[in-house]
């Protein structure tokens, strides 16, 4: 069973859709991005499959195992965030707090599962360093690690890359690819970034005036998806 599935999806604000009869499922390993102009309804499909937002019509789905509390969820960070006085490791052991429940401290295994995290994209080593002390790249590391710390199985991330070099850009790309295919973290990410999407999801969701779900490369069949191969050929994109 899929992980994540929706059917017939409308979603909108007070009864005006901004997205309609939106139809596709996710399965445990893929690694899906969402595309698409702004106002085509990324971020409020974002909202529903976390269950901060209810449909207009239709049904989202949860199967394997998947509860709504147990996504990982990585948002676009704001300025007050970057200059937040935690400790790394605080920072990444909050992503537990949803499965603390009335408990008043963490457990073992939930430390345990933090510092793992941390391990896996490389930051062990600043545990106690002073988050808003960090550079962009290693804060978002960090911010990854807690989105894996509430959950191994689903992380859904919004814009990941905004304010990075194309460098760091690069290396958390690589992150987020080996969590996925190593240790096989599911991934739903909306992006702008349409090369970097093609480049390392195996899915595409494209919204908009059109709407397509597939493959990569069956997306690279569509009207959109060859616009994109033109443009990227003829080395116009900056």
């Amino acid at each position: 069973m899929a992980q994540i599935e929706c059917r017939n999806l409308t979603l909108g604000y007070e009864n005006v859709p901004v997205v309609s009869d939106l139809s596709f499922s996710v399965e445990k390993g893929n690694y899906l991005c969402i595309v698409g102009e702004n106002g085509a309804g990324k971020s409020t499909l974002m909202k529903a499959i976390l269950g901060l937002h209810k449909p207009i019509s239709g049904q989202i789905t949860r199967g394997d195992g998947l509860e709504k509390g147990s996504i990982g969820y990585l948002p676009q960070q704001t300025d007050i965030q970057k200059d937040f006085p935690a400790s790394v490791g605080e920072i990444v052991l909050s992503g537990c707090q949803g499965g603390r429940g009335f408990r008043p401290f963490y457990t073992k295994l939930q430390k345990a599962r933090a510092r793992m995290c941390m391990e896996w994209l490389n930051i062990g080593g600043l545990s106690r360093s002073c988050y808003r002390n960090l550079s962009g790249g290693q804060q978002q590391r960090v911010l990854l690690a807690r989105a894996l710390a509430a959950s191994g199985e689903l992380l859904v991330m919004d814009e990941p890359f905004t304010g990075l070099d194309p460098l760091v850009t690069q290396e958390i790309y690589d992150l987020i690819r080996h969590i996925n295919k190593l240790h096989e973290v599911t991934i739903i990410m909306v992006t702008h970034d349409m090369e970097g999407a093609i480049k390392n999801a195996d899915h595409i969701l494209h919204l908009g005036d059109s709407i397509f779900f597939g493959s990569v490369e069956e997306y690279l069949e569509t009207e959109e998806g060859k616009a994109f191969a033109s443009t990227e050929k003829g080395g116009d994109r900056r």
